[in-house]
């Protein structure tokens, strides 16, 4: 075996399948029953015709990645279908915002359209180059540069309290505070800045699509590849002892302690004993009987939705879980993959609601009554329409996941500096002092979500350093 893989999460897969695609005999290892890591989906256990995902359900990387785009999954059979909404933020006691796929559309309903085109106008016309650089491997000159030096200064705007001087209303303010909470980390920041312009700006180019049966037929056309050239891969299957050869780690930075031991210089062990995780959330699916009764009804077409008020609302309630408590009234993350995919509706009317409550580390309560207040908070009757209810507090989110320590969905990358340095300071944050061992999960450079780049950037590593192959292969079916 030229190539082991341990963990099948997508950057695990997406380094098999470059590897696989050089030549080299590569097999896959995974520690859970079944392969996916963050993009699994499983049928739900009282109603098996309703399936939810396990971690990540709406994917605009799988269409926008520099991976997935040379991949293709539309080409594999992946059906991604983006929405008109991309995604929407209800609101207090008003009418919610929007943020259409149709960026003219979304300028034109908000109070302040002026104030969220000068915002993202400049990006939205150059997506490729946002892309490429807060997707790239952080050692590479940027293509665009003119664009980037815009997407910096804009995360400044977004990225310091001064935060609401470019954004004249609430709405357009709710909108962008939405897509930055996905770091689950305090605001303003400059991390959170980065991932609200490149998702806001995803919203408006490729939309943000769910795809067909979930996260799940991602991984499937993964695995298919992997098998097609000559690669195997192995569940219920955990790694104690380091395999033989060339290993590839899609794990958390601290896996390596365990396995590896005595092995690892003391340096590098002390910087992995210092690794910290950041905050967490809770997993709570829902099983509906059948639309939520929205105050807004144009909320009814939102298959994603940002649940935590406005931006002072959300920004409060990020820093009380930054704090280590949890806020009164959560940030909540939610999508109804029906919306888009009519065969997540089971005969009988029923389809998943799927949500994450954004709570502090390793928090073993139950989020299910909490979750529910906040939508009764924009939908009165919500709960009359619940069907069944399944809780995995962050405590127990590492239990179909290692990687999600005390329920760290980033892997404890979702910080500016690790995006660009990796888990300790390396010249190459994909290689580690171990001969022919290296890691390519999120807490490696770009950084967390299913884009498969940390896997393709260790794959280039290990190709070029262990088996003299400098040409990269190619990836189209």
């Amino acid at each position: 075996m030229d190539v082991t893989v341990v963990g099948s999460g997508p950057n695990g897969l997406a380094a098999a399948v470059v590897c696989a695609r050089a030549g080299l005999a590569v097999q896959v290892i995974e520690a859970q029953p079944t392969f996916g890591g963050g993009a699994r989906t499983v049928a739900d256990p009282e109603f098996p015709g309703v399936r939810h995902d396990i971690c990540s359900a709406v994917h605009p990387l799988a269409l926008a990645s520099p991976f997935f785009a040379a991949f293709d999954l539309p080409a594999r059979g992946v059906s991604l279908v983006s929405p008109s909404v991309s995604y929407a933020n209800p609101l207090p006691g008003r009418p919610g915002a929007i943020a259409y796929r149709d960026f003219d559309r979304t300028c034109t309903e908000l109070p302040d359209g002026r104030g969220w085109r000068r915002l993202l106008g400049p990006l939205v016309e150059h997506p490729e180059a946002v892309v490429g650089f807060l997707l790239g491997d952080k050692r590479s000159l940027p293509s665009g540069p003119a664009t980037v030096a815009r997407l910096g200064l804009r995360m400044l705007w977004q990225g310091t309290r001064a935060w609401n001087a470019r954004l004249a209303d609430e709405d357009a303010r709710a909108l962008f505070t939405g897509v930055a909470a996905h770091t689950i980390s305090t605001m303003p920041s400059l991390t959170s800045a980065g991932a609200g312009m490149l998702l806001a700006t995803l919203a408006h180019t490729v939309g943000w699509p769910i795809p067909a049966g979930g996260s799940q037929a991602i991984v499937e056309a993964l695995l298919a590849d992997l098998r097609a050239h000559g690669g195997s891969a192995h569940a219920d299957t955990e790694v104690t002892a380091p395999p033989e050869g060339v290993v590839l780690y899609d794990t958390a930075p601290t896996a390596l302690l365990d396995i590896y031991r005595h092995r690892l210089p003391g340096r590098y062990a002390n910087a992995l004993r210092r690794y910290t995780f950041g905050a967490a959330v809770t997993k709570v699916d829902f099983v509906l009987s059948g639309e939520i009764p929205w105050s807004d009804p144009r909320l009814a077409s939102a298959p994603t939705l940002h649940l935590g008020g406005d931006r002072v609302q959300m920004a409060r309630a990020e820093s009380a879980v930054a704090a280590g408590r949890h806020a009164a009234e959560p940030m909540v993350l939610a999508a109804l993959p029906h919306l888009t995919d009519p065969g997540r509706v089971d005969a009988a009317g029923r389809r998943p609601l799927w949500t994450y409550a954004h709570v502090p580390a390793d928090s073993p309560t139950d989020q299910t009554d909490a979750v529910s207040a906040v939508f009764e908070r924009f939908a009165p009757g919500f709960r009359d329409v619940v069907v069944a209810t399944r809780c995995t507090p962050a405590a127990r989110m590492a239990d179909h996941n290692a990687n999600y320590v005390g329920g760290d969905i980033g892997v404890g990358a979702n910080d500016a500096w690790r995006a660009l340095a990796g888990p300790t300071p390396r010249a190459n944050p994909w290689a580690t002092p171990l001969p022919g061992i290296y890691l390519c999960s999120a807490a490696t450079p770009p950084g967390a979500g299913v884009h498969g780049m940390a896997g393709y950037y260790a794959a280039r590593t290990v190709l070029r350093r262990e088996f003299g192959i400098r040409e990269l292969p190619a990836l189209a079916p």
